[in-house]
């Protein structure tokens, strides 16, 4: 889903036309792809490492 899609609910035009703060707003957010979001792909993937590191610092550890 794109912008060009969406219908604003504070001025009833295209979102992708950013004519009131609600729209932008919104197009900013959707149009942002800085490095700071977490994807779940990338949380997953998070999540795997630190159950494999997890597994070989007990397997170490001798527990």
């Amino acid at each position: 889903m794109s912008c060009e899609d969406l219908v604003c609910a504070g001025c009833a035009h295209p979102v992708a036309e950013g004519r009131c703060p609600l729209c932008r707003a919104n197009r900013e957010r959707m149009h942002h792809h800085g490095l700071g979001g977490m994807t779940p792909a990338l949380v997953s993937l998070a999540l795997i490492a630190l159950f494999f590191l997890t597994l070989a610092l007990k397997h170490l550890s001798g527990a």
